[in-house]
């Protein structure tokens, strides 16, 4: 388990509209954690909030659909 997993996925969802769509329908951290481990992605919650808070990054959701401005472009 890595902050480095977080990363990749957050650089992935930053190019790839598809996979943003789906993570950003999910409401909770656990199940966004759940999610990504379920696809191949190997990180824990806390790894996945030292990464957002170290990126300056907010997990919460806006918009609807909802959006969440953690993806890195």
């Amino acid at each position: 388990m890595s902050k480095q997993q977080v990363e990749n996925l957050l650089e992935t969802g930053g190019s790839d509209k598809h996979l943003r769509l789906r993570y950003d329908q999910v409401e909770t951290k656990e199940d966004f954690v759940a999610l990504a481990n379920a696809e191949g992605y190997d990180f824990t919650i806390q790894e996945l909030d030292d990464v957002l808070k170290e990126s300056g990054d907010d997990f919460e959701s806006f918009g609807n659909p909802r959006k969440r401005a953690i993806w890195w472009y």
